[in-house]
């Protein structure tokens, strides 16, 4: 059901809590070679309005007036509030031998034997709490898992292959609406991507105010996003006990950094200048 809280959502006093960048939470993940995902059953329902105050969020329909027992999806607070209560309930395990985003939570172990023991502690938590999991989308002692968005197997992590298919998919953008979207799910992958900055130029600047036109530029560009999503590499998890390697560059419309270790890429970043940087000299 869908309920536009747009009204009640202008009157909150809003929370803040931290949500977790996707990036920090695979950093932790080198050396675990086991892994199995959780899903919890409809995350949102499992938290309850407080007593008294469901009158707050009543929604009318051809039917009569209609109160929310549970937190509905759409109320501003609603994001903060799961992540609060996901990292109260799992702290004495994160960032040891489980990641939790939202109603998804990942468990990772270096044996078998450790793996069984994370996940009897985990379930004994989510026991506790009267928290349920979704049996049919969980998956347990995997080697090889698919988790928001990216395949993580031991010591790696690549593109999700069901995104890389989307991309190979895509079709000429023709509108701002088009083009924002395929930049957002490139940038997404952009880690995967060596001098991403540079390469999507062309398509960010046509994205300037009153500045739309697709030309020749453009394509080529768009041409080389997909070939280069399409064909990522496989990047090697962090593991903080070895020195990390950095190779910086710069060309005239950006610069670029390449992360490794051990000869092994693990990140790619880079950011286009603006106009004024790009007259810069390059010790600058």
């Amino acid at each position: 059901m869908c309920v536009d809280s747009r009204a009640i959502n202008k009157i909150t006093v809003k929370y803040r809590f931290p949500i977790p960048r996707v990036r920090d939470l695979l950093d932790q993940l080198g050396g675990a070679c086991i892994f199995s995902k959780i899903d919890l059953r409809s995350g949102y329902y499992q938290i309850r309005i407080r007593p008294g105050d469901e009158w707050k969020i009543t929604f009318k329909t051809n039917e009569g007036l209609f109160e929310w027992l549970v937190m509905q999806f759409g109320l501003s607070n609603a994001p903060s509030t799961f992540m609060r209560l996901m990292n109260k309930v799992l702290h004495p395990f994160l960032n040891k031998f489980i990641i939790v985003y939202f109603d998804d939570i990942l468990v990772f172990s270096k044996t078998y034997d450790q793996h069984l023991q994370h996940i009897d502690q985990l379930f004994q938590v989510l026991n506790h709490n009267e928290l349920y999991v979704n049996l049919k989308k969980c998956i347990f002692c995997s080697n090889e898992i698919a988790f928001l968005g990216f395949i993580i197997r031991k010591d790696h992590v690549l593109m999700d292959e069901k995104k890389v298919e989307a991309i190979k998919n895509w079709s000429t953008s023709t509108t701002v609406k088009q083009v924002q979207a395929f930049l957002g799910l490139a940038s997404f992958y952009r880690k995967f991507i060596q001098n991403f900055s540079s390469i999507a130029a062309p398509i960010t600047d046509c994205l300037k105010k009153g500045a739309f036109q697709w030309g020749p530029k453009q394509q080529h560009s768009f041409n080389l996003l997909k070939e280069s999503l399409s064909n990522s590499p496989v990047l090697k998890l962090l593991d903080f006990s070895q020195a990390f390697e950095v190779a910086v560059d710069a060309c005239g419309t950006g610069i670029g950094v390449v992360i490794s270790q051990q000869g092994h890429s693990i990140a790619y970043f880079s950011e286009k200048l603006s106009k004024s940087r790009q007259s810069w000299s390059t010790y600058e």
